[in-house]
């Protein structure tokens, strides 16, 4: 597991994609099964489909999912972890670190798919949920910023 540094893939990964991470920030456009499994710190964005199993054995660290067809609560173990909604007032700072990882991973990649949800991010961003592990405070989760 990564302890630090940033990853950015213009493309979709495997399985087991960001396991173990423990203060990496990584953005990919697509995972395949057991994606930030025994995760412990850090940022992943997942813009784009996940396998089964998301976040199995998650204990830290937070994950942003852009969920075009509504699939991910049901790839997810909702006694381990808490899919979250952050197009409310209360995540402002979460839809703020988001946006500027999407603009980062643009002007690095040249990715289509981050430059459509940042031309339309008022309405893109009511598809993103954030994963964290349940039970975990927004406070310790908001504490994870730039790891």
């Amino acid at each position: 597991g990564a302890t630090g540094g940033t990853l950015y893939i213009h493309g979709k990964v495997g399985e087991r994609f960001g396991v173990r991470n423990s203060g990496a920030t990584t953005v990919v456009e697509g995972t395949g099964d057991h994606p930030c499994e025994y995760m412990t710190g850090g940022v992943a964005v997942i813009l784009g489909e996940t396998g089964v199993n998301f976040g199995a054995g998650m204990t830290g660290g937070k994950a942003f999912v852009y969920d075009m067809e509504g699939k991910l609560y049901e790839k997810v173990n909702p006694e381990l972890v808490e899919p979250l909604r952050i197009d409310t007032d209360e995540w402002d700072s979460e839809m703020f670190e988001l946006k500027a990882l999407l603009k980062d991973y643009v002007k690095k990649t040249g990715s289509k798919r981050a430059a459509y949800i940042l031309e339309n991010f008022r309405s893109e961003i009511r598809k993103f949920w954030m994963v964290a592990p349940r039970g975990v405070k927004p406070t310790i989760i908001a504490g994870t910023k730039g790891e």
